[in-house]
C-alpha cells in the first residue's frame, strides 16, 4: 500500500525555522513531481512549495526565500525547509506526490495520485 507520511512539525516562535520531512512507502518518489501544500483553519489549502521531477523548483510570493523544498532519492523523502517563520505561516502542512505529468506539478498546482495527512506547524511567541 502505497502512502506519504509527514513529520517534523510543531510549535516554533516567530522568526524561527522549522524542517518537515515527508517519506514514500510502497512507492519509488524518484521522478514523481512533489508538492508541499498548507491549510490554515477557516482558509482554502494553497500550495507553498513544488518541485518537478526533474528537480525545477516554484514557490509563491508568500514564501518565496523562506522556504525550501528538497529531496534525497535514497531516502525516499521530500523535505521542506522553512526559515524566518511567520505566524501566517501557521496550518496543516500536506505533502503530496504525482507521477503522471510530473514535470508540469509547478504549472497547476494540481497533484491527483498521492497524499499525506499532513504535521501541523504552529508559529506562536
Amino acid at each position: 500500500q502505497s502512502q506519504l507520511v509527514e513529520s517534523g512539525g510543531g510549535l516554533v516562535q516567530p522568526g524561527g525555522s522549522l524542517t518537515l520531512s515527508c517519506v514514500a512507502f510502497g512507492f519509488d518518489l524518484a521522478g514523481y513531481g512533489i508538492g508541499w501544500f498548507r491549510q490554515a483553519p477557516g482558509r482554502v489549502r494553497e500550495g507553498v512549495a513544488c518541485m518537478t521531477g526533474t528537480g525545477n523548483t516554484d514557490y509563491p510570493a508568500s514564501v518565496k526565500g523562506r522556504f525550501t523544498i528538497s529531496r534525497d532519492n535514497a531516502k525516499n523523502t521530500v523535505y521542506l525547509e522553512m526559515n524566518s517563520l511567520k505566524p501566517e505561516d501557521t496550518g496543516v502542512y500536506y505533502c503530496a506526490a504525482d507521477h503522471v505529468g510530473a514535470e508540469y506539478v509547478c504549472d497547476d498546482w494540481t497533484f491527483t495520485e498521492e497524499w499525506g495527512r499532513g504535521t501541523q506547524v504552529t508559529v506562536s511567541s
